[in-house]
């Protein structure tokens, strides 16, 4: 069985980012507004392909990290199933690997939230993933996704040294958490190596326990993303800078594109 980085990530994921939830109500009326089925890449636990199923619309998630799709599969039981709901093992840049090839159809939408396209670290795989987007579109679909905007701080960080990201609360547990960050910036593949120190903490404020989580993602630039879009056969329609569909502008933190295939 093929591993993922984000393997690791699974059984503590839904609770180190349940403060990122601001990109579901916007995704879930990007479905409702699609005329037809929708594709998630990178689902992972499930955080935003579940709500869209229930609210009603037919979605198929992709994700290459068994052990999230494990989670996400359990959190389906417990709502006691979603028949509109297909969770699939699958490779973004290769939808022949794993389950994908096994879904039939065209999709009206294809989405990819919360960063899941900076997953790819080569401009290749970009490209080989934007193709299977493309011959997976039905006419008149469209390619929805977001990315941050490279922050120039974090590129310049000296590796070695650990920086407070941010405290957490899980608002359905109640557990608290504190993140810190390390990242070491390689300038020629624009790739980060991110670690993430999870620490737990107790009732007191002890941290109860520390974990460590390894990652990667390839930062974007604004022009750069415009291209590759366009290159690949996209026109893009808009480029928010945050999920109300505010005008990108130069205080933006967020790119939220929406793209289409060219006619």
């Amino acid at each position: 069985m093929e591993s993922s980085q984000y393997d690791a990530w699974a059984a503590i994921y839904d609770s180190v980012y349940s403060y990122v939830r601001e990109d579901i109500p916007f995704y879930v009326d990007e479905a409702k507004a699609a005329n037809g089925p929708v594709l998630e890449l990178g689902c992972g636990t499930g955080r935003v392909a579940i709500p869209i199923a229930k609210a009603g619309l037919h979605i198929v998630g992709l994700d290459f990290s068994h052990a999230m799709l494990d989670v996400a599969r359990k959190k389906v039981t417990a709502l006691g199933g979603l028949d509109n709901l297909a969770l699939v093992y699958g490779d973004m840049t290769d939808f022949s690997v794993g389950e994908m090839d096994e879904v039939d159809g065209k999709f009206g939408l294809v989405i990819i939230p919360f960063r899941g396209f900076q997953s790819l670290l080569s401009v290749e795989d970009e490209i080989k993933t934007l193709a299977n987007i493309k011959r997976r579109l039905a006419p008149g679909g469209r390619l929805v996704f977001n990315i941050f905007v490279p922050d120039v701080q974090m590129m310049a960080q000296d590796s070695d040294v650990p920086y407070h990201f941010r405290d957490v609360i899980d608002p359905d547990t109640g557990a608290r958490y504190v993140l810190w960050n390390q990242t070491e910036y390689d300038c020629y593949s624009q790739v980060m190596n991110i670690r993430t120190t999870v620490e737990e903490l107790n009732e007191s404020g002890t941290v109860a326990r520390k974990l460590y989580r390894d990652f990667q993602l390839r930062n974007i630039f604004r022009w750069e993303m415009h291209h590759l879009l366009v290159s690949c056969g996209f026109q893009v329609e808009d480029v928010f800078g945050d999920f109300s569909r505010s005008d990108f502008d130069e205080t933006s933190a967020e790119m939220v594109w929406v793209a289409s295939p060219v006619k």
